[in-house]
């Protein structure tokens, strides 16, 4: 379906920028007898609010009213990147670089179809990242599917990690020292 939403993207990327806005993506999804054609918007210098999303449906609908590209019933949607920002193009992969990534091949590359890990680089037509296996490339009309991944803890929505692990376990006493009379000092008055 990429080459409809591509289709789509080029038909209504001008009318998204005669707005001050960006079309970042389009993602189009067909389901039986009607679809969901869902589209990203972004604005440089702050961030998108619920005006630019509704300006942007109203001059999209229209145009797609005209246009047509769409033969069947469709649910349109017009939203912010959020902060699991979808990436579409190189170009995005590239603004992106040292972030981390969530990748969804449409064709396996050793065996797998997803990859999660640090974008490295993008030019061309390929984005290099790296995991815990070391460093990769894949091809840009390979994925499916991507999506930074957050970090929340820096974005302060998530507490940081404590100490002691994953679990933030307390280390317990040792009893070989609590015999010998090597207490903790909360225990001491």
């Amino acid at each position: 379906m990429a080459g409809k939403a591509d289709e789509i993207q080029a038909l209504l990327a001008p009318t998204v920028a005669s707005l001050g806005l960006e079309l970042l993506g389009v993602e189009y999804v067909p389901s039986g007898a009607s679809a969901l054609l869902r589209l990203y918007i972004d604005v440089e210098g702050r961030q998108v609010g619920i005006e630019d999303c509704e300006s942007a449906s109203r001059e999209v609908s229209a145009l797609l009213d005209v246009e047509d590209p769409i033969t069947s019933e469709y649910t349109l949607e017009v939203s912010s990147p959020g902060i699991d920002r979808p990436l579409f193009s190189v170009a995005q992969f590239a603004r992106f670089t040292g972030e981390q990534a969530r990748i969804q091949l449409r064709l396996p590359k050793d065996g797998r179809r997803r990859f999660t890990g640090r974008i490295v680089s993008a030019a061309g037509d390929s984005i290099v990242m790296r995991d815990d296996t070391g460093e990769f490339s894949i091809a840009h009309d390979n994925i499916d599917k991507a999506r930074l991944v957050p970090d929340l803890v820096a974005l302060g929505l998530a507490a940081a990690p404590k100490p002691g692990g994953p679990r933030g376990k307390k280390s317990r006493p040792d009893p070989a020292a609590a015999a010998a009379g090597d207490t903790d000092a909360s225990d001491k008055a």
